[in-house]
């Protein structure tokens, strides 16, 4: 008689909706970590820095014109986004938890707000940077990240209008677009960190104009978000075979997310934090 009873209850546990859902929950559960020590790094290797008053010490992180003497106006605009990004990148994380959205409604209320401003501050401000002061190595690339940065403002006026409107589901999943683009930048360090250690660095070179280095600012972007179409369509499908697929193919970036954490934390985010 138990037997006869555990194997329906496996039966319904194991179901494709279950490991379509359980797919999704496990590559959620690996970038919400990666964007955790994406925060510490940011805090950790920047904080030290600016409150040394050395500012020229920022880049020693390897970016791009972090400091410039002499351009006060640019260099406040640089140390601002880079912190207010260790928001998004916290805060991203919690507002997509579902406790939180049940148990602390006001909470994930106000800190959406705060969410999308910042988004929206940081999509503005990064153009500005990569235009105006020249924040880039080649245009190519700077054009795939202006482009994440256009999508980042319409994903967060559709984000909010439905909020208003209060229509959850479609607020929902503008919401998870929303998390994807303004991960942008951190989906490009696990990007190349993945390929470097899965290809050798084939396509990359030092000066980031190689054909890897040009094409990762669009895919890094662009591939997640055809993988969150693609799932969002699969937990709203009838087909067995189509959620077991998906599940699959969400499985396979969850293996290529932590293999690009392993190697964005020990190459380029751990030797930099000095707390």
């Amino acid at each position: 008689m138990s037997d006869s009873v555990a194997a329906p209850s496996r039966r319904r546990r194991f179901t494709p909706q279950s490991l379509l859902q359980g797919s999704g929950v496990l590559w959620f559960i690996i970038a919400a970590a990666g964007q955790w020590l994406f925060t510490y790094y940011i805090l950790g290797a920047y904080i030290p820095r600016t409150a040394s008053g050395d500012y020229s010490r920022w880049n020693e992180t390897g970016l791009i014109e972090g400091y410039v003497q002499g351009d006060w106006l640019g260099n406040l605009g640089f140390i601002s986004h880079v912190l207010l990004a260790a928001f998004v990148s916290a805060a991203g994380v919690i507002q997509l938890l579902p406790m939180i959205r049940r148990k602390f409604p006001a909470f994930h209320r106000w800190t959406g707000r705060a969410y999308i401003s910042v988004a929206v501050f940081l999509a503005i401000g990064g153009i500005l940077l990569i235009w105006v002061r020249g924040t880039r190595l080649n245009d190519w690339a700077a054009l795939g990240t202006t482009i994440d940065g256009l999508l980042i403002l319409v994903t967060a006026t559709f984000t909010l209008r439905h909020a208003m409107a209060r229509r959850i589901d479609l607020h929902r999943r503008w919401a998870m677009r929303l998390f994807v683009v303004v991960s942008g930048v951190w989906f490009i360090r696990v990007a190349y960190m993945a390929w470097a250690i899965a290809s050798g660095g084939a396509g990359m070179r030092r000066t980031l104009d190689g054909p890897t280095d040009i094409l990762v600012p669009y895919l890094a972007f662009l591939v997640p978000l055809i993988v969150l179409e693609v799932y969002q369509k699969a937990r709203d499908s009838r087909s067995a075979p189509f959620k077991l697929g998906v599940a699959g193919l969400i499985l396979v970036c969850g293996g290529i997310t932590a293999l690009g954490l392993f190697g964005a934390w020990m190459m380029m985010w751990s030797p930099n934090i000095l707390i």
